[in-house]
C-alpha cells in the first residue's frame, strides 16, 4: 500500500464560543484484526475525549432498534449501494464509532476521527456508514472520497438536498450533517425552478461559512454583492426535529 495520506484539520476563523454540541456518529463494518488501529498514518493520535468506539457482533445489533441496516433506511441503503450495503450485511463485526463534543475553534476532532476510521479499514473494515448524511461507502469509496490530498473538500462531509415544495415549480434546498461541526443545517424555502441552481451555490456558501465558525442570529438579514434580496435568517429546530435531527437556520427566497 502507498503511504497514507496526512488528513488535514481546518482552523475555523469565524468562530465563536458557544453552548453548541458537535456530534460525530459512524458505523463501519467489517472482522477486524486484534491489532491497534493504524490511525497514526493519518495523521491522527486517535479518538477525541468524548468520541467512542464500541465492538459489537453484527447479529447482536441486529434486533436494536437504531440499526441503521433494516426497515426504510435498509432498503434506502441497499437501494443507493447494493454492493456496499450487502459488504456491510455480510460483515460479522460492527465499530460503532459515536461521541458528542463541546463547540470547537478547529476541526482537529473530526480529522482524528476520520484518521480512525481510515485505519479501522485497513484492518479489516469494508464499509462506513454515515447515518447523519445518509451515506454508506464500501472501503475503496470511503477512501477515494475522504483521503484526498490537502483535504476533502467540505461539501463531501455533508448532504445538500432539494425536494419539491407544495406549490409548484417552487423547490426546498436544504442540508444535513451540520452537526458535526456543531452548527444548524441550512434550509432554504420557495426557491423556484429557475433559482435552484444559484440557492445550490448559495447553500454551499452558508454551509461554508458556518463550517469555518460562523453562526447566524434569529432575523439576521443576508447582505452581499452575491446575495439574493430579502434573505432573512430563522432559527428553529432541535434534535427531536423529524426533518433535520437538528438545530436548522431557516430561510425563504423572495421572488
Amino acid at each position: 500500500m502507498s503511504h497514507p495520506i496526512t488528513i488535514p484539520a481546518w482552523q475555523r476563523p469565524h468562530w465563536q464560543a458557544s453552548d453548541e454540541k458537535i456530534l460525530l456518529q459512524f458505523y463501519v463494518f467489517g472482522k477486524f484484526g486484534a491489532v491497534r488501529v493504524p490511525s497514526q498514518d493519518y495523521g491522527s493520535p486517535g479518538l477525541p475525549p468524548g468520541i467512542t468506539a464500541t465492538s459489537h457482533r453484527q447479529a447482536d445489533l441486529r434486533s436494536w432498534d437504531g440499526y441503521p441496516l433494516k426497515g426504510a433506511m435498509g432498503r434506502m441503503y441497499k437501494a443507493d449501494a447494493p454492493q456496499a450495503c450487502q459488504r456491510a450485511l455480510d460483515a460479522p463485526e460492527v465499530m460503532v464509532v459515536r461521541g458528542t463534543l463541546p463547540d470547537s475553534p478547529a476541526t482537529g476532532y473530526l480529522r482524528d476521527t476520520l484518521g480512525v476510521l481510515a485505519g479501522m479499514l485497513d484492518i479489516g473494515g469494508v464499509a462506513v456508514l454515515d447515518p447523519q448524511i445518509l451515506s454508506l461507502l464500501d472501503a475503496d469509496a470511503w477512501r477515494r472520497h475522504y483521503l484526498i490530498r490537502d483535504g476533502a473538500p467540505i461539501r463531501h462531509h455533508l448532504l445538500i438536498l432539494c425536494e419539491g415544495e407544495p406549490e409548484p415549480g417552487r423547490s426546498w434546498i436544504h442540508t444535513r450533517g451540520m452537526r458535526k461541526f456543531g452548527r444548524p443545517d441550512i434550509s432554504i424555502h420557495q426557491v423556484p425552478d429557475a433559482a435552484i441552481d444559484r440557492a445550490g451555490a448559495l447553500c454551499e456558501q452558508l454551509v461554508e461559512l458556518q463550517v469555518l465558525g460562523a453562526h447566524f442570529t434569529d432575523g439576521q438579514l443576508l447582505e452581499g454583492d452575491a446575495m439574493p434580496t430579502g434573505l432573512v435568517a430563522k432559527l428553529g429546530g432541535g434534535i427531536d426535529d423529524p426533518q433535520f435531527n437538528n438545530s436548522w437556520v431557516g430561510f425563504r427566497w423572495q421572488s
